[in-house]
C-alpha cells in the first residue's frame, strides 16, 4: 500500500445504512476511529433520518437525500467546530441513522385486570389484548429521550415502555368512552378509534407518534358475561305469550306419542296441566266482580224474612209472590 492509500484509508468517505432488519430503530454508524473528510457522499434512504452528533451535542439533522458534506450544509457542526468558511479537513462525529417507517404488529395485553366504571353493574375489572403500531415522529428528541448512546436499539428497547403506558391509559380510555360493558363486545372498531385519540399524547414526550391502537378481544366478568347470555336468550325467545303456547303444544305432543300406557296418560295430563296453568298466567288479570247493590234497593220477603232485591217477582228462598 502506497503513503496515498495509506493517509486515505484513514478517513471516510461513503457514509450509509442498508437496513437488514425489521426492527431496528437506531444504528449508530462505525466509523472504526476513522474521521470522515469534508466532501464525504451521505446517502440517507427513505423512512431513515441521519444525525450528526459532535461531541455529545446533536448537531445537524440529515432527510432522506444525497448529501455532499461541506460547510454549507453542516451549518451547526461548522459553529460548533468553530471552522472558518470553506475550511477542509477532516474532522470526527458520530452520525446515528434512525429508523422512521412504522414498526407494525406490537402485541399489548392487560397483565392485570383493568378497572372500569360501568353504569349497570358499577366497579369491574376486564382483561383485554390487541396490536398497535408506532414510530419515531421526532428523531431529535427520540435520540436525546430514549436512544443515548449505545450502537444500536431495536423495537425491544422501547416496546416494554411503550406497552406498560398505554395500557396504563386504556382504563380510562374505555371509561371516558362511556360504552356500556354489555356492549364493548360489538364497538372494538369504535373504542379502539378512541383509545387511539386518547392514548397517543402519552407516548409523544418520547419522540413516539401511536399509528394505530387494535383491541381484539375484551374478556368481561363471569358475573357480566351471564347476564349477556341471559339478555340474548331473552332477545331470541321475543315474544313470551306465543313461546310459552309452544312449549305447552310441545309438551302434548311428546306426551301424544309416548308409548307406555299409564306413562302415557300421567304424561298427557302433565302437558295439559302445565299448558293451563302457561296460558293463565299470560292472560290478563280477570275482570273484577260487580259491585254490590246498594241498600236503597232491597227488602225483606214478608214470609221467611229473607233479605231480597226489591226487582223480584218471588222469592228466591221461599217461592212466595212479591208485591
Amino acid at each position: 500500500m502506497n503513503l496515498f492509500n495509506a493517509l486515505t484509508s484513514q478517513f471516510i468517505n461513503v457514509i450509509e445504512w442498508k437496513d437488514p432488519s425489521s426492527n431496528t430503530m437506531v444504528y449508530r454508524f462505525d466509523t472504526n476511529g476513522r474521521e470522515i473528510m469534508m466532501g464525504a457522499q451521505l446517502t440517507v434512504r427513505e423512512s431513515q433520518v441521519a444525525i450528526m452528533v459532535n461531541e455529545g451535542k446533536i448537531a445537524d439533522v440529515f432527510n432522506p437525500g444525497r448529501y455532499t458534506l461541506s460547510t454549507q450544509n453542516m451549518p451547526i457542526m461548522t459553529a460548533l467546530q468553530s471552522w472558518k468558511y470553506g475550511f477542509n479537513s477532516p474532522f470526527k462525529a458520530e452520525v446515528y441513522f434512525i429508523n422512521t417507517r412504522q414498526f407494525l404488529d406490537q402485541k399489548w395485553g392487560t397483565s392485570s385486570p383493568v378497572i372500569m366504571r360501568d353504569a349497570e353493574f358499577g366497579m369491574i375489572r376486564l382483561r383485554a389484548y390487541g396490536i398497535y403500531a408506532f414510530r419515531v415522529a421526532n428523531p431529535t428528541v427520540f435520540l436525546k429521550e430514549v436512544f443515548g448512546t449505545a450502537a444500536y436499539m431495536t423495537t425491544e428497547g422501547v416496546a416494554g415502555q411503550v406497552k406498560r403506558t398505554l395500557v396504563s391509559g386504556l382504563s380510562d380510555a374505555i371509561a371516558q368512552s362511556k360504552i356500556p360493558a354489555l356492549d364493548l363486545a360489538a364497538n372494538y372498531d369504535e373504542l379502539s378509534q378512541y383509545a387511539l385519540q386518547t392514548l397517543a399524547p402519552r407516548i409523544e414526550g418520547l419522540g413516539l407518534k401511536l399509528e394505530s391502537f387494535v383491541i381484539e378481544n375484551i374478556s368481561l366478568p363471569d358475573e357480566v358475561e351471564k347476564a349477556i347470555d341471559k339478555k340474548t336468550s331473552m332477545g331470541v325467545v321475543g315474544d313470551l305469550n306465543q313461546y310459552t303456547q309452544y312449549q305447552a303444544a310441545e309438551a302434548l305432543h311428546d306426551a301424544a306419542n309416548n308409548q307406555g300406557g299409564a306413562g302415557a296418560m300421567a304424561g298427557l295430563g302433565m302437558g295439559a296441566a302445565m299448558a293451563q296453568m302457561m296460558q293463565s298466567a299470560m292472560q290478563q288479570p280477570a275482570a273484577a266482580a260487580p259491585a254490590a247493590a246498594p241498600a236503597g234497593d232491597t227488602k225483606f220477603c214478608p214470609e221467611c224474612g229473607a233479605k231480597i232485591l226489591r226487582s223480584y217477582k218471588f222469592c228466591p228462598e221461599c217461592g212466595t209472590k212479591q208485591n
